[in-house]
């Protein structure tokens, strides 16, 4: 039964991926934006979502917020078959030259599941021919995984790694060899360190902080935001200063910074985790 689903879930996505790649990008987009808005509201996800922005920025307009991260959930999607495009043409890079200083070094380059996150490593490639090899979670369903593949690593340009025992061997190995690794830091994980943000202790993975630390390679942040439809603004942020700190100080300025970028443009983080296990002490929904 499982293959099945597999298969119909692969054949829903291509065929929905055929459907975005025959129009332009600003109307896939828009489209996808639209769809996001008309059925993400009524998932039963969109609760756990609301309830997370509740409890996070609890002086804002929680349904705005809520819509405008369904629009963002539903534009990423469809903006799939045209991510090689929309890295070139569409996403505004600044401040590549932290790239540059580090173009002989090994470094750790993290984001968060924010606008389309997927152009965080694409677009400094495509623009600049600076490669970062993302760290991602595989989905389930390995014909999934394989669709987005083709999507996402510029035709064996960009060689992302699936969390995994393999993975890790080959996290170590890029880093031997003085190659760029891209974080998403933003991700529950039930064995990592406590970490405040948004006002309560998020699980929280050290391993970004904790390679950066044994390979003595920069900590660099990646901003991205979505300026207007189908358009982008990546800012490469300074390294991060590690001089004598720990790696409990480390983790809580990164995520201090990312709660700044969450807090410019919320309706655009991906609310849907159960990233804060506290916040649901006292509720009765399923998350």
């Amino acid at each position: 039964m499982k293959k099945v689903r597999y298969t119909i879930e692969a054949i829903v996505i291509l065929i929905l991926f055929g459907f975005f790649k025959i129009m332009p990008a600003a109307w896939a987009s828009n489209i996808g934006g639209w769809l996001g808005r008309t059925i993400g509201p009524k998932l039963a996800a969109s609760r756990k979502a609301l309830r997370n922005i509740q409890n996070a920025l609890p002086d804002t307009d929680h349904a705005q917020i809520l819509n405008g991260m369904w629009d963002n959930l539903g534009r990423t999607f469809a903006e799939y078959p045209h991510l090689k495009s929309l890295a070139k043409n569409n996403v505004e890079l600044i401040g590549a030259e932290h790239l540059e200083a580090s173009k002989d070094t090994a470094a750790i380059i993290f984001a968060a599941h924010l606008a389309n996150w997927e152009l965080c490593p694409l677009a400094p490639a495509l623009q600049q021919d600076y490669l970062t090899h993302s760290i991602y979670r595989a989905p389930n369903n390995p014909l999934a995984d394989k669709l987005l593949m083709k999507c996402r690593n510029l035709g064996g340009k960009l060689q992302p790694i699936p969390k995994s025992k393999s993975g890790t061997r080959q996290i170590v190995k890029r880093l031997t060899n003085k190659e760029h690794l891209g974080f998403l830091i933003d991700q529950k994980y039930n064995e990592g360190i406590p970490v405040p943000f948004f006002h309560a202790a998020a699980m929280t993975s050290p391993a970004y902080i904790q390679l950066s630390q044994k390979f003595d390679c920069p900590l660099i942040p990646a901003q991205i935001e979505r300026t207007k439809g189908a358009n982008f603004k990546i800012t490469i942020h300074a390294p991060i200063d590690r001089k004598g700190k720990s790696e409990e100080q480390l983790l809580l300025e990164t995520h201090q910074m990312m709660e700044c970028w969450i807090k410019a443009r919320p309706e655009q983080w991906l609310w849907l985790h159960r990233r804060w296990n506290s916040m649901y002490l006292k509720g009765t929904e399923d998350g």
